[in-house]
């Protein structure tokens, strides 16, 4: 991208630049209109509303940015912004020429700015304009963290000369994982971004490229008090997500006295860039990230040159502006890579450009307590150690003399006697304070361990805690309460177990994809349950955390599809094609919940085939073309029988390639049934449905290659 480009999606009202007035005066010039004033925004709230009435709004013109322009063959550079301006003035002037707080020219042709209900309305009117929506806080697609955790990481190369984009709540740098390191490799050199560094110390350090933050949509009076206006991490988020997507690799994770092993990110060698649009607000509920500053973000990601665009931010099941700049992104060549969100709903992002990614609950830490004469009873653990034999002692029984019985049960920091705990196990029963509290609460007292036992249903967690602890679920917690009964001076082992279980079973808060929408989605999955990850320094001086959400899931692709640009000369599109088609089955999940399937980077290495289209048909798609995209899955509506895909060797040899529909209820038969296809040879292929099935069936399509490649295509029937 030119230079001349960069300064029109800054924001007009932190950091108005010189170029950006020149660019706004040519094309009012153009026009015949006075230049519009890049003045100070007015303050907003999180929603975007300010005391005059008005309400910020994005507004998006009809047409792709100078990325999708450059597609199509249109002007680009310095001309091709002035254009692109010239028409954000006429639309401007036909609501008064408001100062706008953001300008987009790369990923999409639109600004945010704020208007009156009849502005919008006039705005929204006007054939000139695509879309006209009102800003708003989207949540980081991450939950509180249950069910057990994943190991430390430990794969060591990977995604050398990529650079992932990273927007979420920033990134602290300091440690290890984001350190300048011998193993990245060459900076890579279509790389633009900048390091604007605000308040504080630098975010860049070789491994970090680029860093860059948002805040107007947000609005800094809504901030925090401890909030940084600098791309640093005030929330962890950011920073756990560049970890796993990224992470330098061989890190120590040592959490107070424990080592858990070594830690690498997905694709260790390859290089991020920080956007920071996500923002703490003083009351957690109102967490998040405005949709103006993602939109932005994503706008000079794409000008900046990411290779892959991480974004593990929730959303509505529908396309929004949002989703309309992650176009941009892709028809600049980006791999996109969101989040379905955590609600158990609709999965955001769907659009067919994006890769959308829901969650598994994937490995589990685990560890016994083993009873004497009794079964051993499992639970999740994350401490590497064992303990014991040592004499366990319900925490009600050891109450300190100035604590109430019920502090006591649930293990409230100061309420146990360390009389009666020195040396022990201590039972406690969850609720009352924090689950880390408990454990902090027995090491004050000497006890050597916990078993922390729920009360009622619920999940099961870990946590960095103060002593190793085992968390059981009610059934087993009081199978515990009762051997400890008729054995009160019993002992007791906790033990962690060799290996993690893994489960492939999709989370019930992943985000679901609608039959009806033509599109399936989440396109796959990834672990997404207790997966660790590093956060900045706890007051504890705790440097690793876990997280939950289909946040954590979307970087885990993000890496995969870096590592395989590192290994392949692919584009955006092809790295799509092998990651959705070298999944593997998740048995008795929908594919409406679980697209193609689990996440397998080693299999997305050589999948043997792939499903290509032109960047520019997702554009003539969402403008209403009605040819059929070459996506790596299918859905068929009601009415309809019959699907056509075309496939294209990449294995660099003339193979013969067989085919078979799997695991539908229907009667579905692939025309032709075999193909002999030469390097970078295609072919299209049709599936037909026939007969009786459930009103909503699934399955794949695979084809298989005469090498072993096995290329999988998810269907989706709805009748």
């Amino acid at each position: 991208m030119t230079p001349a480009g960069r300064p029109a999606g800054r924001p007009v009202g932190r950091s108005a630049s010189g170029a950006v007035a020149v660019l706004v005066a040519l094309a009012s010039a153009v026009l015949g209109l006075a230049a519009t004033p890049t003045v100070q925004a007015a303050p907003l709230s999180p929603a975007g509303q300010s005391s005059e009435g008005t309400a910020l709004h994005l507004v998006t013109l009809r047409g792709p940015g100078l990325a999708g322009a450059a597609l199509a063959g249109d002007t680009t550079g310095v001309l091709g912004s002035v254009r692109l301006l010239a028409q954000q003035e006429r639309a401007l002037a036909l609501v008064g020429d408001p100062a706008p707080v953001y300008r987009w020219t790369t990923a999409l042709n639109g600004f945010a700015v704020r208007l009156t209900p009849a502005q919008a309305a006039i705005l929204a009117d006007d054939p000139a304009v695509a879309m006209v929506e009102r800003n708003s806080v989207r949540p980081l697609a991450s939950l509180p963290t249950s069910a057990a955790a994943a190991g430390a990481r430990n794969s060591g190369r990977g995604g050398a000369g990529v650079v992932i984009g990273i927007v979420d709540s920033g990134l602290d740098p300091t440690g290890p994982l984001f350190a300048r390191s011998t193993q990245l490799g060459a900076r890579p050199r279509d790389f633009a971004g900048a390091c604007e560094d605000g308040e504080g110390s630098p975010v860049c350090t070789g491994k970090v490229l680029g860093a860059r933050w948002y805040v107007e949509g947000f609005g800094a009076d809504d901030l925090r008090a401890t909030a940084r206006l600098s791309a640093h991490d005030d929330d962890g988020h950011g920073t756990q997500m560049a970890s796993i997507a990224a992470g330098n690799a061989g890190v120590d994770v040592r959490v107070h006295d424990q080592r858990l092993g070594r830690f690498s990110g997905e694709a260790p060698q390859a290089r991020l860039a920080i956007y920071k649009a996500c923002w703490n607000a003083p009351e957690p509920r109102d967490d998040g990230c405005a949709t103006a500053d993602l939109v932005t973000a994503v706008d000079d990601a794409t000008r900046d040159g990411v290779d892959v665009l991480n974004l593990s931010v929730g959303g509505p099941a529908r396309i929004d502006t949002v989703d309309l700049a992650l176009l941009g992104a892709a028809e600049a060549d980006v791999v996109v890579i969101a989040a379905a969100g955590n609600d158990g709903g609709g999965a955001a992002h769907p659009a067919p450009w994006v890769t959308t990614v829901g969650g598994t609950v994937g490995s589990q830490r685990r560890g016994d307590v083993v009873l004497p004469g009794a079964p051993d009873v499992q639970g999740a653990m994350v401490a590497s150690r064992h303990v014991g034999p040592a004499r366990l002692v319900l925490a009600a029984r050891a109450k300190a003399p100035d604590a109430t019985a019920r502090e006591a049960r649930v293990c409230t920091p100061g309420s146990l006697d360390a009389a009666a705990v020195d040396g022990r196990i201590v039972v406690c029963d969850r609720g009352g304070v924090g689950r880390v509290d408990k454990s902090a609460a027995v090491d004050l007292a000497d006890g050597v361990g916990m078993i922390l036992t729920n009360v009622r249903p619920g999940s099961v967690d870990v946590d960095f805690h103060r002593v190793p602890t085992v968390h059981l679920d009610r059934a087993s917690g009081r199978a515990v309460k009762r051997w400890l009964a008729t054995r009160p001076r019993g002992s007791a082992t906790l033990a962690p177990r060799s290996s993690a279980r893994v489960s492939r079973a999709v989370t019930r808060f992943s985000g679901a994809g609608d039959p009806a929408s033509g599109v399936l989605k989440p396109d796959l999955v990834a672990p997404a349950v207790g997966v660790l990850g590093a956060v900045p320094p706890r007051p504890s001086g705790v440097r690793w955390d876990f997280v939950t959400g289909t946040s954590a899931a979307a970087a885990t692709t993000s890496g995969a599809a870096a590592a395989l640009l590192s290994r392949h000369d692919w584009s955006a599109v092809e790295t799509r094609s092998a990651l959705t088609t070298s999944t593997g089955r998740l048995r008795r999940a929908p594919a409406t919940r679980v697209g193609s399937g689990l996440l397998l980077p080693q299999d997305a290495t050589r999948p043997g085939l792939a499903y290509l289209l032109d960047a520019g048909d997702y554009r003539a798609w969402w403008e209403g073309d009605l040819r059929v995209l070459n996506t790596p899955s299918v859905i068929l509506g009601p009415g309809a029988a019959v699907a056509t895909r075309t496939l294209t060797n990449t294995t660099g040899r003339r193979l013969y390639f067989s085919s078979r529909a799997r695991g539908f209820e229907h009667r579905v038969r692939v025309t032709p049934a075999a193909l002999r296809l030469g390097p970078g040879e295609s072919a299209a292929w049709t599936m037909t449905v026939t007969g009786r099935g459930p009103r909503l069936d699934d399955g794949w399509v695979v084809w298989r290659g005469a090498t072993g490649t096995i290329t999988r295509v998810a269907v989706a029937i709805s009748r």
